[in-house]
């Protein structure tokens, strides 16, 4: 297992590399104090399982620190972490694409269930943003009211989307090539109006699509 940690603060960043232990003693944890170091180690390892990314960085703020790594690795699970518990950061935070949202004040203990969560293809959705009146996570992205128009090959790829399946999962579930499940996938996000696969889930869950739901 591989982690990107990015945070500005060396302590904080021990510290998670110490928690992490959890998850499984043989995690692999990448640092970066800041996005620009953070898109660097992105890109030279491509086999990252999650990213815990600082909500206020330096040189970058938080939401479009998510935009980048949406359109660069758009399969790759982000975590963020704030200080902060403003419903409507959270709900800013979970539309740009966000598997999770985490607060500094919290437990290692929730901290790690969290992210078992998020490693197992599930989004976390903060009690506090569920909670808040008038707010859904869904709120922000570029989805019409009627639920899109999805053919039943592209209903199967969603449901194993929202199952957490991997592009490689998908092709041998379904017997497809690995192009013909990338150009699915991209047709289901296009449907959405959305930039990567966990907005598609989330956006799915605002349209009635729950999970394992059974194959045709």
């Amino acid at each position: 297992m591989k982690i990107l940690v990015v945070d500005d603060h060396a302590l904080v960043r021990e510290g998670l590399c110490q928690v992490l232990k959890g998850l499984d003693e043989q995690v692999q944890v990448l640092e970066a104090p800041h996005c620009a170091r953070a898109f660097e180690l992105a890109a030279l390892h491509p086999d990252l399982d999650l990213v815990l990314l600082d909500y206020h960085l330096p040189d970058m703020n938080g939401l479009d620190a998510l935009a980048i790594f949406g359109d660069k690795h758009p399969e790759l699970p982000i975590v963020m972490l704030s200080g902060s518990v403003n419903p409507r950061i959270m709900r800013q935070v979970m539309a740009k694409g966000a598997a999770g949202f985490v607060t500094k004040a919290g437990i290692s203990n929730d901290l790690l269930s969290v992210l078992r969560l998020v490693l197992a293809g599930d989004v976390y959705l903060p009690p506090e943003l569920l909670a808040a009146p008038g707010i859904h996570p869904a709120q922000d992205l570029n989805t019409e009211n009627n639920t899109p128009l999805l053919t039943p090959r592209q209903e199967e790829v969603l449901y194993l989307l929202l199952d957490g399946r991997s592009n490689k999962d998908i092709s041998q579930t379904l017997h497809l090539s690995d192009e013909t499940t990338k150009n699915h996938v991209t047709a289901v996000l296009r449907c959405f109006g959305v930039r990567t696969r966990i907005q598609a889930v989330i956006a799915a869950g605002y349209h009635g699509y729950t999970k394992s739901a059974p194959l045709a």
